[in-house]
């Protein structure tokens, strides 16, 4: 059966260097499904959630935007951070969630640094919550 080779690289490392499956990781305007055989793609990462399926096993992670490039059945993410969904601690998330909400934002820049932060910790709350399940 044909495989992918999944790349995350961040600033300080690289993080994952594998054969695998299946890839989904989350677009800024949605979520994508990445087999083998995909047509080329560069695309614009979210905040959300990377799940990686080899062996019949399902790993996740949480990606803090970048972008995405597909070719050949390589997925290589360029992203500012990547971690495993198991690291997430629920009340940080929370936590954080609730320091962007009060944050002030009496301007254009200020409101869109406020809602991104709003993003990430949104997203990092539903990987957490999901995963206690």
């Amino acid at each position: 059966m044909a495989q992918l080779n999944l790349i995350v690289v961040t600033p300080e490392t690289t993080v994952l260097d594998e054969q695998v499956d299946f890839v989904a990781l989350p677009l800024y305007d949605g979520e994508i499904g990445i087999a083998p055989g995909r047509s080329p793609l560069i695309g614009r990462l979210g905040y959300g959630e990377l799940r990686l399926v080899s062996a019949g096993q399902t790993r996740r992670y949480y990606v803090d935007g970048g972008f995405v490039q597909v070719a050949h059945n390589t997925v290589s993410l360029l992203t500012n951070r990547a971690v495993p969904a198991s690291e997430i601690d629920r009340a940080v998330a929370q936590e954080n969630l609730n320091q962007a909400r009060a944050r002030m934002a009496n301007n254009d820049e200020l409101l869109a640094i406020r809602d991104r932060l709003e993003k990430q910790a949104r997203a990092q709350l539903r990987l957490a919550t999901s995963g206690s399940h």
